[in-house]
């Protein structure tokens, strides 16, 4: 039996320098036209809501904006009803052709109670088990970075 996995990257390169992707990145409302599961952001700043998809599963994510260095990595925290869920980020190294682009997801449902309280909600809120969900994001992880390179190598 497999243990649970509790991070995921995936990487790709993209024909941008490494400030015109943290500029995409950074503005989070793109985030919409990127991954398979947002479907709107609010944005308030260091803050941000996400709400997400999946066939018939609906729910949002609060966030909040750890880390911000131009350039180099973007990443958030996500919390639902206060518990936290997941760090996601994006850290971007300079390639002779652009940029290579990683993106992280950590799962932060680690500890006791909480743990079990997210791990249920996000269940009831995505349908998928939390030993499923870093397969699912690694799959989704791929789909973003392809979408955000072509915007990429349009905006090139």
């Amino acid at each position: 039996m497999t243990g649970r996995v509790w991070s995921v990257e995936e990487s790709l390169e993209m024909p941008a320098p490494p400030q015109v992707v943290y500029a995409a990145l950074a503005d989070v409302r793109r985030m919409v036209e990127w991954s398979p599961e947002v479907i709107w952001v609010w944005d308030r700043g260091d803050r941000f809501v996400g709400v997400n998809r999946k066939a018939c599963w609906v729910w949002f994510a609060t966030c909040r904006i750890v880390t911000a260095d131009p350039g180099r990595e973007f990443a958030f925290d996500n919390t639902t009803l206060g518990l936290p869920v997941a760090r996601w980020g994006y850290r971007l190294t300079p390639t002779e052709q652009g940029t290579l682009v990683t993106e992280y997801w950590t799962d932060r449902r680690r500890r006791g109670g909480r743990r079990l309280l997210a791990e249920l909600l996000g269940l009831v809120f995505t349908g998928t088990p939390a030993a499923r969900r870093a397969a699912v994001n690694r799959a989704g992880m791929r789909t973003t970075l392809r979408r955000l390179s072509a915007d990429c190598q349009r905006a090139a």
